[in-house]
């Protein structure tokens, strides 16, 4: 006598019919294949009725991050790699050396002020 298990080899509960006609019918779609600058090969669809310009040139591969195209023999290159910033930087680019000279000099009277002292 078998062991525990299914009464029909290979099944299991719930298991039923699969096809199109349970699962719905897919539409019609067109694979595009896209290269990064690693080789890494993506092939997304897009559905057969997009217009040509619509499918997007360059696409970010998933495994690297970088750039990827349809030309296998010439991938997109990175333009350029920014380094991270840090809040210093991002406050440069808002103000110039003037506005930050302002900016200080009226919060250290604010705290002057507040310590009880008088800014000479």
């Amino acid at each position: 006598m078998a062991a525990g298990g299914s009464a029909i080899r290979g099944s299991r509960v719930g298991a039923g019919p699969m096809g199109e006609q349970d699962r719905g019918f897919h539409a019609d779609r067109i694979q595009v294949l896209y290269w990064c600058a690693n080789g890494h090969e993506l092939k997304p669809y897009f559905l057969s009725t997009i217009e040509p310009e619509e499918i997007p040139e360059q696409l970010d591969c998933p495994n690297c991050g970088l750039p990827a195209g349809r030309d296998k023999e010439n991938p997109p290159s990175v333009a350029k790699l920014e380094p991270y910033k840090t809040h210093l930087a991002y406050v440069k680019e808002r103000r110039t050396e003037q506005e930050a000279a302002t900016l200080l000099d009226e919060a250290l009277e604010q705290l002057r002020a507040r310590r009880g002292r008088t800014s000479a």
